[in-house]
Protein backbone atom coordinates (compact mmCIF):
# COMPACT_ATOMS: atom_id res chain seq x y z
CA UNK A 1 0.00 0.00 0.00
CA UNK A 2 1.26 3.32 -0.78
CA UNK A 3 1.29 6.21 1.63
CA UNK A 4 -1.26 7.88 -0.42
CA UNK A 5 -3.90 5.53 -0.25
CA UNK A 6 -2.69 4.94 3.67
CA UNK A 7 -3.37 8.46 4.25
CA UNK A 8 -5.36 9.28 1.34
CA UNK A 9 -6.05 13.88 1.45
CA UNK A 10 -8.82 15.64 2.34
CA UNK A 11 -8.76 19.05 1.48
CA UNK A 12 -10.76 21.98 1.24
CA UNK A 13 -12.23 22.42 -2.08
CA UNK A 14 -13.35 26.48 -2.70
CA UNK A 15 -15.70 25.63 -5.59
CA UNK A 16 -17.73 23.43 -3.45
CA UNK A 17 -17.72 25.10 -0.42
CA UNK A 18 -16.08 21.30 1.17
CA UNK A 19 -13.76 19.15 2.35
CA UNK A 20 -13.69 16.25 -0.09
CA UNK A 21 -11.61 13.48 -0.57
CA UNK A 22 -8.41 14.40 -3.22
CA UNK A 23 -8.87 12.09 -6.09
CA UNK A 24 -6.44 12.96 -8.87
CA UNK A 25 -7.48 12.55 -12.24
CA UNK A 26 -4.56 10.31 -13.35
CA UNK A 27 -2.71 8.77 -10.56
CA UNK A 28 0.06 9.19 -9.53
CA UNK A 29 0.33 12.20 -11.32
CA UNK A 30 -1.21 15.55 -10.13
CA UNK A 31 -1.45 19.40 -11.90
CA UNK A 32 -1.69 22.24 -9.97
CA UNK A 33 -1.80 26.07 -11.30
CA UNK A 34 -0.87 28.99 -8.77
CA UNK A 35 -1.54 32.10 -9.74
CA UNK A 36 1.68 33.86 -9.71
CA UNK A 37 3.20 37.40 -9.22
CA UNK A 38 2.52 40.68 -10.95
CA UNK A 39 6.16 41.67 -11.21
CA UNK A 40 6.75 45.52 -10.37
CA UNK A 41 8.15 45.84 -7.28
CA UNK A 42 9.76 43.59 -4.43
CA UNK A 43 7.51 40.45 -2.84
CA UNK A 44 6.21 41.36 0.60
CA UNK A 45 4.85 39.26 3.05
CA UNK A 46 1.42 38.78 1.68
CA UNK A 47 3.21 37.20 -1.20
CA UNK A 48 5.31 34.86 0.94
CA UNK A 49 1.87 33.30 2.39
CA UNK A 50 0.05 31.72 -1.30
CA UNK A 51 3.70 30.46 -2.56
CA UNK A 52 4.78 28.79 1.05
CA UNK A 53 1.34 27.27 1.29
CA UNK A 54 1.33 25.76 -2.32
CA UNK A 55 5.07 24.85 -1.66
CA UNK A 56 4.04 22.63 1.24
CA UNK A 57 1.14 21.20 -0.49
CA UNK A 58 3.62 20.25 -3.52
CA UNK A 59 5.85 18.83 -1.14
CA UNK A 60 3.39 16.53 1.01
CA UNK A 61 1.83 15.24 -2.14
CA UNK A 62 5.81 14.48 -3.18
CA UNK A 63 6.02 12.66 0.32
CA UNK A 64 3.54 10.46 -0.55
CA UNK A 65 5.05 9.27 -3.88
CA UNK A 66 2.77 11.61 -5.95
CA UNK A 67 4.13 12.64 -8.70
CA UNK A 68 3.38 16.64 -9.51
CA UNK A 69 3.43 19.36 -12.25
CA UNK A 70 3.60 22.13 -10.45
CA UNK A 71 2.88 25.57 -12.70
CA UNK A 72 3.03 29.17 -11.49
CA UNK A 73 3.30 31.98 -13.71
CA UNK A 74 4.88 35.90 -14.17
CA UNK A 75 2.19 38.19 -14.62
CA UNK A 76 4.14 40.37 -17.30
CA UNK A 77 1.54 42.23 -19.01
CA UNK A 78 -2.09 42.75 -18.83
CA UNK A 79 -2.56 43.93 -15.18
CA UNK A 80 -3.86 47.25 -14.73
CA UNK A 81 -4.12 49.19 -11.70
CA UNK A 82 -6.77 48.34 -9.87
CA UNK A 83 -7.16 45.39 -10.98
CA UNK A 84 -9.70 46.50 -13.71
CA UNK A 85 -9.93 46.98 -17.30
CA UNK A 86 -8.83 50.68 -17.71
CA UNK A 87 -5.94 52.12 -16.62
CA UNK A 88 -2.42 51.77 -16.65
CA UNK A 89 -0.52 48.64 -16.89
CA UNK A 90 1.21 48.47 -13.67
CA UNK A 91 4.65 47.39 -14.84
CA UNK A 92 4.11 49.94 -18.14
CA UNK A 93 3.26 52.74 -15.01
CA UNK A 94 6.65 51.26 -12.95
CA UNK A 95 8.36 51.54 -16.07
CA UNK A 96 7.81 54.75 -17.08
CA UNK A 97 8.26 55.83 -13.43
CA UNK A 98 11.79 55.16 -13.55
CA UNK A 99 12.48 55.57 -17.21
CA UNK A 100 13.13 51.85 -18.21
CA UNK A 101 11.92 49.33 -20.90
CA UNK A 102 8.68 47.38 -19.51
CA UNK A 103 11.05 44.37 -19.39
CA UNK A 104 13.97 45.85 -17.64
CA UNK A 105 10.98 46.27 -14.70
CA UNK A 106 10.13 42.68 -15.36
CA UNK A 107 13.64 41.09 -15.17
CA UNK A 108 14.78 43.53 -11.44
CA UNK A 109 11.33 41.96 -9.99
CA UNK A 110 11.55 38.98 -11.10
CA UNK A 111 15.09 38.12 -9.67
CA UNK A 112 14.25 39.75 -6.84
CA UNK A 113 11.00 37.20 -6.50
CA UNK A 114 12.84 34.20 -6.83
CA UNK A 115 15.72 35.45 -4.42
CA UNK A 116 13.37 35.86 -1.80
CA UNK A 117 11.47 32.38 -2.71
CA UNK A 118 14.75 30.65 -2.44
CA UNK A 119 15.35 32.32 0.70
CA UNK A 120 12.50 31.16 2.09
CA UNK A 121 13.38 27.88 0.42
CA UNK A 122 10.32 26.95 -2.11
CA UNK A 123 10.74 24.64 -4.20
CA UNK A 124 11.04 26.35 -7.86
CA UNK A 125 7.62 25.30 -10.08
CA UNK A 126 8.31 23.36 -12.69
CA UNK A 127 6.85 25.32 -15.39
CA UNK A 128 7.40 29.27 -14.54
CA UNK A 129 5.57 30.34 -17.88
CA UNK A 130 5.28 34.23 -18.41
CA UNK A 131 1.88 35.90 -20.03
CA UNK A 132 4.27 38.01 -22.64
CA UNK A 133 5.74 34.86 -23.92
CA UNK A 134 1.84 32.83 -24.54
CA UNK A 135 0.54 35.74 -26.69
CA UNK A 136 -0.57 33.51 -29.31
CA UNK A 137 -2.04 31.20 -26.76
CA UNK A 138 -4.26 34.11 -25.28
CA UNK A 139 -5.49 35.67 -29.08
CA UNK A 140 -6.31 31.88 -30.13
CA UNK A 141 -8.31 30.86 -26.33
CA UNK A 142 -10.73 34.83 -27.39
CA UNK A 143 -10.74 33.83 -30.72
CA UNK A 144 -12.61 30.54 -29.71
CA UNK A 145 -14.63 32.25 -27.03
CA UNK A 146 -15.98 34.85 -29.38
CA UNK A 147 -16.79 31.41 -32.13
CA UNK A 148 -18.40 30.14 -29.59
CA UNK A 149 -20.94 33.34 -28.75
CA UNK A 150 -19.91 34.50 -25.41
CA UNK A 151 -17.18 37.39 -26.36
CA UNK A 152 -17.59 40.34 -28.56
CA UNK A 153 -15.40 42.85 -30.00
CA UNK A 154 -16.32 47.08 -29.70
CA UNK A 155 -13.82 49.17 -30.98
CA UNK A 156 -10.55 47.21 -31.63
CA UNK A 157 -11.51 45.41 -27.62
CA UNK A 158 -12.85 42.12 -27.13
CA UNK A 159 -15.03 41.49 -23.88
CA UNK A 160 -16.74 38.68 -22.37
CA UNK A 161 -20.23 38.86 -22.37
CA UNK A 162 -20.86 37.88 -19.38
CA UNK A 163 -24.91 37.99 -19.05
CA UNK A 164 -25.09 36.08 -22.51
CA UNK A 165 -23.06 33.28 -21.06
CA UNK A 166 -25.05 33.53 -17.30
CA UNK A 167 -28.00 31.96 -20.05
CA UNK A 168 -26.51 28.60 -20.04
CA UNK A 169 -24.18 28.55 -17.47
CA UNK A 170 -23.92 30.14 -13.57
CA UNK A 171 -21.55 32.79 -13.57
CA UNK A 172 -20.37 33.01 -9.77
CA UNK A 173 -20.57 29.78 -8.60
CA UNK A 174 -16.75 30.19 -7.21
CA UNK A 175 -17.30 33.38 -5.10
CA UNK A 176 -20.93 33.04 -4.55
CA UNK A 177 -22.40 36.37 -5.92
CA UNK A 178 -25.11 36.94 -8.07
CA UNK A 179 -24.93 38.61 -11.44
CA UNK A 180 -28.33 40.48 -10.69
CA UNK A 181 -26.74 42.42 -8.19
CA UNK A 182 -23.01 42.90 -9.69
CA UNK A 183 -25.52 43.79 -13.21
CA UNK A 184 -26.95 46.71 -10.30
CA UNK A 185 -23.49 47.36 -8.88
CA UNK A 186 -22.12 48.21 -12.14
CA UNK A 187 -24.93 50.04 -13.56
CA UNK A 188 -23.72 53.66 -13.26
CA UNK A 189 -21.04 52.66 -15.02
CA UNK A 190 -23.13 51.83 -17.89
CA UNK A 191 -24.63 55.25 -18.36
CA UNK A 192 -21.23 57.15 -18.68
CA UNK A 193 -21.76 56.83 -22.41
CA UNK A 194 -18.04 56.10 -22.61
CA UNK A 195 -17.84 52.74 -21.81
CA UNK A 196 -16.86 50.06 -24.74
CA UNK A 197 -18.74 47.03 -22.81
CA UNK A 198 -22.58 46.27 -23.38
CA UNK A 199 -22.67 45.58 -19.55
CA UNK A 200 -20.70 46.62 -16.37
CA UNK A 201 -19.66 42.93 -15.69
CA UNK A 202 -18.00 42.09 -18.64
CA UNK A 203 -14.54 42.08 -18.52
CA UNK A 204 -11.77 42.72 -21.05
CA UNK A 205 -10.20 39.72 -23.11
CA UNK A 206 -8.14 41.56 -25.29
CA UNK A 207 -7.58 45.42 -24.82
CA UNK A 208 -7.08 48.05 -27.79
CA UNK A 209 -3.42 49.55 -26.96
CA UNK A 210 -3.93 53.74 -27.27
CA UNK A 211 -0.71 55.20 -28.64
CA UNK A 212 0.67 55.93 -25.37
CA UNK A 213 0.59 52.52 -23.86
CA UNK A 214 3.91 50.95 -24.13
CA UNK A 215 3.33 47.35 -24.22
CA UNK A 216 1.83 46.37 -27.23
CA UNK A 217 0.82 43.21 -29.92
CA UNK A 218 -0.82 42.69 -32.99
CA UNK A 219 -3.72 40.58 -33.23
CA UNK A 220 -6.91 40.30 -35.34
CA UNK A 221 -8.60 43.40 -33.56
CA UNK A 222 -5.88 45.42 -33.99
CA UNK A 223 -2.88 46.43 -32.05
CA UNK A 224 -3.79 45.78 -28.15
CA UNK A 225 -2.77 43.75 -25.03
CA UNK A 226 -4.24 40.88 -23.41
CA UNK A 227 -6.63 41.54 -20.54
CA UNK A 228 -5.54 40.09 -17.15
CA UNK A 229 -7.96 36.95 -16.73
CA UNK A 230 -7.15 35.46 -20.00
CA UNK A 231 -3.26 34.49 -19.68
CA UNK A 232 -3.78 32.29 -16.94
CA UNK A 233 -6.47 30.42 -18.79
CA UNK A 234 -4.26 30.12 -21.46
CA UNK A 235 -1.09 29.10 -19.93
CA UNK A 236 -3.20 26.58 -17.37
CA UNK A 237 -4.48 24.97 -20.96
CA UNK A 238 -1.07 24.82 -22.33
CA UNK A 239 0.91 23.20 -19.47
CA UNK A 240 -1.98 21.19 -17.43
CA UNK A 241 -4.85 20.27 -20.22
CA UNK A 242 -8.56 21.54 -20.22
CA UNK A 243 -9.32 20.28 -16.90
CA UNK A 244 -6.30 19.53 -14.02
CA UNK A 245 -6.20 18.71 -10.57
CA UNK A 246 -5.42 21.98 -8.58
CA UNK A 247 -5.88 25.77 -9.29
CA UNK A 248 -4.68 28.14 -5.80
CA UNK A 249 -3.89 31.08 -5.18
CA UNK A 250 -5.00 33.87 -2.60
CA UNK A 251 -8.56 34.49 -1.64
CA UNK A 252 -8.31 37.99 -2.83
CA UNK A 253 -8.46 36.22 -6.39
CA UNK A 254 -11.36 34.86 -6.10
CA UNK A 255 -13.11 37.45 -8.03
CA UNK A 256 -12.45 38.31 -10.27
CA UNK A 257 -10.05 37.03 -11.60
CA UNK A 258 -10.70 33.22 -10.73
CA UNK A 259 -14.51 33.13 -11.43
CA UNK A 260 -13.36 34.82 -15.03
CA UNK A 261 -10.88 31.79 -15.66
CA UNK A 262 -13.91 29.78 -15.02
CA UNK A 263 -15.87 31.63 -17.11
CA UNK A 264 -13.50 31.56 -19.98
CA UNK A 265 -12.49 27.99 -19.32
CA UNK A 266 -16.10 27.37 -19.64
CA UNK A 267 -16.90 29.47 -22.83
CA UNK A 268 -14.01 28.10 -24.62
CA UNK A 269 -14.24 24.49 -24.17
CA UNK A 270 -17.17 23.65 -22.17
CA UNK A 271 -15.70 22.41 -19.27
CA UNK A 272 -14.49 24.01 -15.45
CA UNK A 273 -10.54 24.03 -15.62
CA UNK A 274 -10.10 22.24 -12.29
CA UNK A 275 -11.51 20.07 -10.03
CA UNK A 276 -10.05 21.60 -6.93
CA UNK A 277 -9.79 25.41 -5.92
CA UNK A 278 -7.48 25.91 -2.89
CA UNK A 279 -7.30 29.50 -1.87
CA UNK A 280 -4.75 30.62 1.21
CA UNK A 281 -6.32 33.91 3.12
CA UNK A 282 -4.59 36.98 3.59
CA UNK A 283 -2.31 38.36 5.73
CA UNK A 284 -2.86 41.46 7.75
CA UNK A 285 -1.49 44.79 9.34
CA UNK A 286 -4.30 45.70 12.10
CA UNK A 287 -6.71 43.73 10.45
CA UNK A 288 -6.31 44.77 7.16
CA UNK A 289 -4.99 43.06 3.92
CA UNK A 290 -1.48 43.54 3.50
CA UNK A 291 -0.64 45.01 0.01
CA UNK A 292 1.04 47.34 -2.56
CA UNK A 293 -2.07 49.02 -3.10
CA UNK A 294 -2.84 50.00 0.02
CA UNK A 295 0.79 51.11 0.81
CA UNK A 296 0.99 48.89 4.15
CA UNK A 297 3.28 46.32 3.16
CA UNK A 298 6.77 44.77 4.34
CA UNK A 299 9.32 43.75 1.81
CA UNK A 300 10.67 40.35 2.43
CA UNK A 301 14.29 42.03 2.60
CA UNK A 302 12.84 44.38 5.06
CA UNK A 303 12.20 41.07 6.93
CA UNK A 304 15.38 39.81 6.86
CA UNK A 305 17.29 42.79 7.43
CA UNK A 306 14.77 44.31 10.26
CA UNK A 307 15.01 47.45 8.18
CA UNK A 308 11.25 48.48 8.48
CA UNK A 309 9.90 50.60 11.43
CA UNK A 310 7.09 48.27 12.38
CA UNK A 311 9.61 45.66 13.13
CA UNK A 312 11.66 45.48 16.66
CA UNK A 313 14.37 42.94 15.26
CA UNK A 314 15.54 41.13 11.92
CA UNK A 315 13.59 37.81 11.42
CA UNK A 316 15.27 35.26 9.29
CA UNK A 317 13.40 33.46 6.83
CA UNK A 318 13.24 30.27 8.49
CA UNK A 319 11.66 32.39 11.29
CA UNK A 320 8.94 33.81 8.60
CA UNK A 321 8.36 30.89 6.79
CA UNK A 322 7.40 28.89 10.27
CA UNK A 323 5.48 31.77 11.50
CA UNK A 324 2.88 30.95 8.46
CA UNK A 325 3.18 27.65 9.47
CA UNK A 326 1.87 28.28 12.52
CA UNK A 327 -1.97 29.11 11.38
CA UNK A 328 -3.54 26.72 8.77
CA UNK A 329 -3.71 28.21 5.02
CA UNK A 330 -7.14 28.64 5.12
CA UNK A 331 -6.77 31.06 8.53
CA UNK A 332 -6.17 34.99 8.39
CA UNK A 333 -2.92 35.74 9.88
CA UNK A 334 -2.14 38.86 11.87
CA UNK A 335 1.24 40.54 11.76
CA UNK A 336 3.00 40.98 14.93
CA UNK A 337 6.73 40.94 16.58
CA UNK A 338 4.96 38.82 19.59
CA UNK A 339 4.24 36.17 16.96
CA UNK A 340 7.59 36.36 14.83
CA UNK A 341 9.20 35.88 17.90
CA UNK A 342 7.27 33.15 19.21
CA UNK A 343 8.03 31.58 15.89
CA UNK A 344 12.08 32.33 16.04
CA UNK A 345 11.84 30.27 19.73
CA UNK A 346 9.98 27.41 17.79
CA UNK A 347 12.14 26.97 14.77
CA UNK A 348 14.94 27.12 16.74
CA UNK A 349 13.66 24.46 19.39
CA UNK A 350 12.80 21.68 16.17
CA UNK A 351 16.24 22.36 14.63
CA UNK A 352 17.54 22.07 17.90
CA UNK A 353 15.88 18.70 18.41
CA UNK A 354 16.83 17.19 14.80
CA UNK A 355 20.66 18.04 16.07
CA UNK A 356 19.76 16.10 19.14
CA UNK A 357 17.97 13.38 17.47
CA UNK A 358 20.72 12.87 14.51
CA UNK A 359 23.20 12.37 17.48
CA UNK A 360 21.55 9.71 19.75
CA UNK A 361 23.03 6.46 19.74
CA UNK A 362 20.30 3.19 20.62
CA UNK A 363 20.90 0.69 22.83
CA UNK A 364 18.92 -2.46 22.81
CA UNK A 365 16.59 -3.48 26.05
CA UNK A 366 13.13 -3.94 28.01
CA UNK A 367 10.53 -2.40 26.05
CA UNK A 368 7.98 -0.34 27.56
CA UNK A 369 4.83 -0.78 25.45
CA UNK A 370 2.86 2.39 26.34
CA UNK A 371 5.98 4.55 25.21
CA UNK A 372 6.61 2.72 22.20
CA UNK A 373 2.97 2.65 21.11
CA UNK A 374 2.80 6.85 22.42
CA UNK A 375 5.28 7.45 19.55
CA UNK A 376 4.16 6.01 17.02
CA UNK A 377 1.39 7.09 17.50
CA UNK A 378 2.38 10.75 17.33
CA UNK A 379 4.56 9.97 13.95
CA UNK A 380 1.46 8.39 12.70
CA UNK A 381 -0.74 11.27 13.54
CA UNK A 382 1.99 13.86 11.64
CA UNK A 383 0.35 11.77 8.29
CA UNK A 384 -3.31 12.10 9.76
CA UNK A 385 -3.06 15.95 10.13
CA UNK A 386 -1.31 16.68 6.74
CA UNK A 387 -3.57 14.79 5.05
CA UNK A 388 -6.79 16.40 6.74
CA UNK A 389 -6.40 19.98 4.61
CA UNK A 390 -2.77 20.00 5.14
CA UNK A 391 -3.07 21.23 8.88
CA UNK A 392 0.11 22.49 9.54
CA UNK A 393 -0.75 23.75 13.16
CA UNK A 394 -1.41 20.22 14.38
CA UNK A 395 1.67 19.17 12.77
CA UNK A 396 3.90 21.23 14.20
CA UNK A 397 2.44 20.31 17.74
CA UNK A 398 3.04 16.49 17.31
CA UNK A 399 6.61 17.42 16.05
CA UNK A 400 7.05 19.35 19.54
CA UNK A 401 5.35 16.15 21.32
CA UNK A 402 7.88 14.45 19.76
CA UNK A 403 10.63 16.89 20.15
CA UNK A 404 10.38 16.88 24.47
CA UNK A 405 11.12 13.20 24.02
CA UNK A 406 13.93 13.30 22.03
CA UNK A 407 14.99 15.70 23.83
CA UNK A 408 14.16 13.37 27.36
CA UNK A 409 16.05 10.42 25.48
CA UNK A 410 19.33 13.14 25.38
CA UNK A 411 19.42 14.40 28.98
CA UNK A 412 18.42 10.62 30.12
CA UNK A 413 14.67 11.42 31.51
CA UNK A 414 13.66 8.93 29.64
CA UNK A 415 15.89 5.82 28.33
CA UNK A 416 16.69 4.74 24.69
CA UNK A 417 16.25 1.26 25.12
CA UNK A 418 12.56 1.47 26.58
CA UNK A 419 11.14 1.55 22.33
CA UNK A 420 12.07 -0.49 19.67
CA UNK A 421 14.63 -0.38 17.21
CA UNK A 422 11.77 -0.29 14.54
CA UNK A 423 10.42 3.14 16.52
CA UNK A 424 13.66 4.77 16.80
CA UNK A 425 14.64 4.36 13.16
CA UNK A 426 11.03 5.36 12.20
CA UNK A 427 11.14 8.97 14.66
CA UNK A 428 14.09 9.68 12.79
CA UNK A 429 13.23 8.87 9.32
CA UNK A 430 9.98 10.50 9.63
CA UNK A 431 11.24 13.87 12.09
CA UNK A 432 13.64 14.75 9.61
CA UNK A 433 11.15 13.68 6.18
CA UNK A 434 8.23 16.03 7.98
CA UNK A 435 10.87 19.06 9.17
CA UNK A 436 12.84 19.55 6.37
CA UNK A 437 10.99 17.66 3.33
CA UNK A 438 7.46 18.23 3.61
CA UNK A 439 7.83 21.27 5.65
CA UNK A 440 10.69 22.97 4.24
CA UNK A 441 12.31 23.89 7.10
CA UNK A 442 16.49 23.89 6.96
CA UNK A 443 19.01 25.18 8.85
CA UNK A 444 20.33 28.47 8.44
CA UNK A 445 23.80 29.85 8.79
CA UNK A 446 23.52 31.93 12.19
CA UNK A 447 26.34 34.57 13.20
CA UNK A 448 28.02 34.68 16.35
CA UNK A 449 25.14 36.06 18.47
CA UNK A 450 22.71 33.96 16.73
CA UNK A 451 25.10 30.46 17.64
CA UNK A 452 25.52 31.36 20.86
CA UNK A 453 22.15 32.76 21.70
CA UNK A 454 21.12 28.69 20.19
CA UNK A 455 24.07 27.39 22.71
CA UNK A 456 22.58 28.95 25.71
CA UNK A 457 19.08 28.37 25.16
CA UNK A 458 19.90 24.56 24.70
CA UNK A 459 21.96 24.76 27.79
CA UNK A 460 19.12 26.78 30.51
CA UNK A 461 17.00 23.34 28.85
CA UNK A 462 19.08 20.88 30.08
CA UNK A 463 19.52 22.48 33.22
CA UNK A 464 15.96 22.91 33.74
CA UNK A 465 15.40 19.46 32.83
CA UNK A 466 17.88 18.64 35.12
CA UNK A 467 15.86 20.72 37.94
CA UNK A 468 12.41 19.15 37.11
CA UNK A 469 14.79 15.34 37.60
CA UNK A 470 16.21 16.55 41.04
CA UNK A 471 19.34 16.09 39.61
CA UNK A 472 20.77 19.65 41.13
CA UNK A 473 24.34 18.42 40.78
CA UNK A 474 24.05 18.45 37.13
CA UNK A 475 21.59 21.74 37.01
CA UNK A 476 24.49 23.45 39.20
CA UNK A 477 27.42 22.03 37.35
CA UNK A 478 26.31 24.12 34.20
CA UNK A 479 25.44 26.93 35.85
CA UNK A 480 28.83 27.05 37.16
CA UNK A 481 30.67 26.11 34.02
CA UNK A 482 29.13 28.83 32.43
CA UNK A 483 29.53 31.52 35.90
CA UNK A 484 33.13 29.98 34.78
CA UNK A 485 32.60 31.55 30.98
CA UNK A 486 31.20 35.38 31.99
CA UNK A 487 27.62 34.21 31.79
CA UNK A 488 25.19 34.49 34.43
CA UNK A 489 21.83 32.55 34.68
CA UNK A 490 19.36 34.37 36.90
CA UNK A 491 16.64 32.36 37.64
CA UNK A 492 13.16 34.66 37.76
CA UNK A 493 9.03 33.88 37.96
CA UNK A 494 9.26 33.96 33.72
CA UNK A 495 11.97 31.65 33.51
CA UNK A 496 16.07 31.58 33.10
CA UNK A 497 17.76 34.46 31.71
CA UNK A 498 21.70 35.54 31.33
CA UNK A 499 23.88 38.32 31.36
CA UNK A 500 27.36 38.88 30.00
CA UNK A 501 29.71 39.71 33.22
Amino acid sequence: MSLFEKYPIKLSNSLTREKEDFKPINTPFVGMYVCGPTVYGDPHLGHARPYVTFDIVKRYFSHLGLKVRYVRNITDVGHLVNDGDEGEDKIARKAKLEQLEPMEIVQEYTLSFHKAMNDLNNLPPDIEPTASGHIMEQIEIVEQIMENGFAYESNGSVYFDVKKYNESHHYGTLSGRNIEDMIDGAGARDLDGVSDKRNGVDFALWKKAEPEHIMRWKSPWGIGFPGWHIECTAMSTKYLGETFDIHGGGMDLKFPHHEAEIAQSKACCGISPANYWMHNNMITINGQKMGKSLGNFINLNQFFNGTHELLDQAYSPMTVRFFMMQSHYGSPVDFSNVGLKAAEKGYKKLMNSLAVLNQLTYKEGQIDEALDTQINKLIDELYLFMSDDFNTPKTLSNLFDLSSKINSFHNKKLDISKISKETFKSLQIEFNGFILDVLGLNLEKQNDNDQLNTALDLLIELRNNAKSDKNYQLADEIRDQLAAGGIQLKDGKDGTTYSLS
